[in-house]
């Protein structure tokens, strides 16, 4: 056996001493306990439950067209007022929780207090077990109030009904008259106001006509339109006088020499042929040189001729093409170079590119002197649109505002005609009732509990005075208590005596706890038979 097993036992040899005494405690101690729970008052607990459904038929067509006022909000404002201080002295009275007649006030705040302790309005969701769609299908609320009696009991509670459903129903009827006082007293201020903006705004208008922003923007803006503008025409007349050098080049250059010739003289010397080019008379006065040339010597005077011609004619030939790559127009007539196809294309694109940069040259002018008057503008102008932007906020503000408000006291006027329509349905799903059997206390638990206490306290008086009159009830706790080793132990004189009278003791000692026991039945089925104690 172990040391803490040995130490037990020696606690419990030691407290069996007062075992008698232990019993008569704990008996006189179930005696009273008992006596105290039949003395106890019955309660019996009256329970009401109402339905309260804001998903009626009115409400999916008067969606966004009335204000909805919450009415679980409502509800829960009665049910905290219906637990005040006056409206529940009020229904103390009538149910007769306190006399009618009036009594001493703190007596009154005591019945009072007691009165709300025992009054419990609970709130849940119809569909709280049900997916989140039918959550909202509508709330129950649960009145239950215990009273010693059963009738007060039901009074109260239907006293605590009628007044949630009527006090809900009024509260949200007088919610919604004076919200209609309250926006239309906001309508004709916010109406006055906005007369004030209008008549603002039209003044100003009036005295800065020709410096108010327009639909595409302010001065700014508009500034900025012309300095976009600006760059914009500059960068096409950049193209164009670029198109327009090029043209040029072009035009005096290889298009000049292919489109150079000329209209010979009427008669020429060496039988040239009236109106030929130059070019062809160099070819023509070329071919007559060669035949000379066959016949005569570099002397024959016919060979210089035609030698001298030839030179004329390639000298007049330069002469001619220099003009034209300078535009001369007196040559471009001379060598017919007006009549080449190419020559005209040329001249022609040339004379649209000069064109061209003179009608842009024209608009970017003029959207220069543009730029430059609304800079001379833009200080006063910004001002002027400062001041023009602000009162147009002011009027919008008020002329929004005035339209919500108008909306929303249409709103309310729509949803008090509903409310009397029936769009708030209350219904009783469970009228008020209560069970003829008391809900407290749980006497046969109480008696229980009792007798397991009245025992606790024998068994704890016994081992306290065992702790105050500690002995040595064997061997080992003699050696711990001594520090000598224990040789042996001597036994009573008459151990058959002696085990005789601790059967007897314990045989009494049962009858004891059976009489004990018997009692606490015999107290269950007083109980349960109705026996009460009146103080």
């Amino acid at each position: 056996m172990g040391p803490l097993i040995e130490q037990v036992l020696d606690e419990i040899r030691g407290a069996w001493r007062f075992r008698w005494l232990a019993v008569g405690v704990a008996a006189a101690a179930a005696f009273v306990g008992w006596l105290i729970v039949f003395a106890l008052p019955d309660r019996y607990e009256a329970t009401a439950t109402v339905f309260v459904d804001t998903r009626t038929a009115l409400k999916p067509v008067l969606q966004n067209l009335t204000i909805d006022q919450d009415v679980n909000a409502q509800l829960n404002y009665v049910r905290e007022s219906l637990l005040a201080g006056p409206q529940l002295l009020e229904i103390a009275k009538e149910t007769g929780v306190i006399p009618a007649s009036g009594i001493d006030p703190r007596e009154q705040d005591y019945l009072l207090d007691d009165m709300q302790k025992r009054v419990d309005i609970s709130v849940r969701s119809a569909g709280a077990t049900a997916n989140s769609e039918e959550r909202n299908t509508g709330t129950i609320y649960d009145i239950a109030y215990r009273d010693t009696d059963r009738s007060r009991g039901l009074r109260v509670v239907q006293r605590l009904l009628d007044a949630l459903v009527n006090e809900t129903l009024g509260g949200k009827r007088a919610g919604s008259e004076h919200a209609q006082q309250f926006l239309g007293t906001q309508i004709k201020d916010y109406e006055q106001r906005l007369r004030d903006a209008e008549n603002r705004l039209a003044a100003f208008k009036a005295q800065h006509i020709g410096l108010l922003p327009t639909e595409q923007g302010g001065y700014s803006a508009e500034l900025q339109k012309q300095m976009d503008a600006i760059d914009d025409v500059k960068g096409k007349l950049a193209i164009a006088r670029s198109r327009k050098a090029a043209l040029e080049r072009e035009l005096h250059g290889d298009v000049a020499v292919e489109a150079a010739g000329t209209i010979a003289p009427a008669t020429g010397p060496g039988g040239i042929v009236a109106g030929a080019d130059i070019a062809t008379q160099i070819a023509q006065t070329q071919a007559r040189l060669d035949e000379l040339l066959l016949k005569f010597t570099d002397k024959y005077p016919d060979v210089i001729a035609a030698r001298e011609q030839l030179k004329e004619l390639k000298r007049r030939q330069a002469e001619e093409i220099a003009r034209l790559r300078q535009g001369d127009p007196a040559a471009i007539a001379a060598t017919r170079a007006g009549s080449n196809p190419v020559f005209q294309n040329v001249q022609l694109a040339l004379t649209q590119a000069n064109t061209d940069i003179a009608d842009l040259t024209t608009e970017l002018g003029q959207h220069e002197a543009k730029a430059a008057e609304l800079r001379r503008l833009l200080d006063t102008a910004q001002q002027v649109e400062a001041q023009y932007n602000q009162l147009n906020r002011d009027y919008d503000v008020n002329k929004a505002q005035y339209t919500a408000l108008l909306q929303s006291y249409e709103k309310a006027r729509l949803g008090e005609r509903a409310d009397d329509a029936g769009s708030v349905r209350f219904e009783i799903v469970q009228p008020p009732s209560a069970d003829f059997v008391p809900v407290s206390p749980r006497r046969t638990l109480s008696l229980a509990g009792v007798l397991l206490a009245a025992i606790a306290a024998g068994g704890g008086l016994a081992y306290g005075l065992h702790r105050l009159n500690p002995v040595v009830t064997s061997p080992a706790g003699l050696a711990e208590l001594t520090g000598a080793a224990v040789l042996g132990t001597v036994g009573v004189a008459f151990p058959e005596l002696e085990a005789r009278k601790a059967r007897q003791d314990r045989l009494r000692l049962s009858l004891a706890a059976a009489a004990l026991l018997a009692s606490f039945v015999v107290a269950v089925i007083l109980s349960v038979s109705g026996y009460r104690l009146t103080p």
